[in-house]
């Protein structure tokens, strides 16, 4: 039941048709006796920064979870940032200070290193491999950067997209063994596939499967299938893997310590959650 003292989370994105926030956060306000609601908002580009300002000027907003094509045009509206933001350049969490500051996170990279360490593997010393250096690549990046890995080998087609993260990267996390320029996953303890291959039928795998060791722990983002053609592959050689599913239910316990609310776990979450 929404009433005037609801407190009002806009899911900003354009278009709104394939939002999946509000079916997975609402139930869980519902069951646990939370008075605040998730609302689809749909904002084209041209409208956001304005739209974005006057949406918390209102007197029940409580925050925004943000999504594409927003996700980067966002950074330059806030008043601070987290240092995960920075490093990824782009963020998907406002909340509005007790002061009147918009503060901004990014909760990818957390979603997918909570779901690594939940599932037992170390990050902390670890040599990890990322394929994708777009937004979702980036912040896995950040998220593993303050978790402390040891190494962390980017490789993207689009060597200025590397280039630009590794830079971000080596400002934040100047300790940080960072390279860029090869996606051979020898050697490293974790190997992530952030890169849209594997959306559509036919795609080739993003990384060489041979050179995977069955001791790698391997990490998916594309969500369209749980078990993609990658994880397929990697499950025949014995590797332990985590599903693209997971990186968005482990986020949201941290999105709801972020918005001051009773948090609670992935598993919870799934289980009440109506995707359908």
């Amino acid at each position: 039941m929404i009433t005037g003292t609801t407190k009002l989370i806009a899911h900003l994105g354009y278009p709104t048709e394939s939002f999946k926030a509000p079916l997975i956060y609402n139930p869980y306000f519902e069951k646990n006796g939370i008075d605040a609601v998730v609302v689809p908002m749909g904002c084209r580009p041209e409208d956001y920064p304005a739209f974005l300002k006057l949406l918390f000027r209102l007197s029940n907003i409580h925050g925004a979870l943000v999504t594409m094509p927003h996700k980067i045009s966002t950074m330059a509206l806030l008043d601070e940032t987290s240092t995960s933001a920075k490093v990824a350049g782009s963020c998907n969490a406002v909340r509005l200070g007790s002061d009147g500051r918009l503060i901004g996170d990014m909760f990818d990279g957390e979603g997918f290193v909570r779901g690594v360490l939940r599932k037992g593997k170390k990050v902390e010393g670890a040599h990890a491999l990322i394929a994708g250096a777009g937004g979702v690549g980036s912040a896995i990046a950040a998220s593993l950067a303050q978790a402390g890995v040891e190494h962390l080998a980017i490789f993207d087609a689009n060597e200025t997209t590397a280039t630009a993260l590794l830079d971000r990267l080596k400002k934040f996390y100047p300790q940080l063994h960072v390279t860029v320029g090869s996606a051979d996953p020898d050697g490293f303890d974790i190997v992530v596939n952030a890169t849209p291959l594997g959306m559509r039928r036919g795609d080739p795998l993003p990384i060489d499967i041979d050179r995977i060791s069955p001791s790698t722990f391997v990490g998916e983002v594309v969500m369209t299938k749980e078990i993609t053609p990658f994880l397929e592959a990697v499950r025949a050689r014995g590797c332990a893997f985590q599903v693209g599913t997971d990186m968005l239910f482990e986020q949201i316990p941290a999105y709801l310590e972020f918005f001051q609310f009773p948090t609670t776990t992935a598993d919870n979450l799934r289980a009440i959650a109506k995707l359908g």
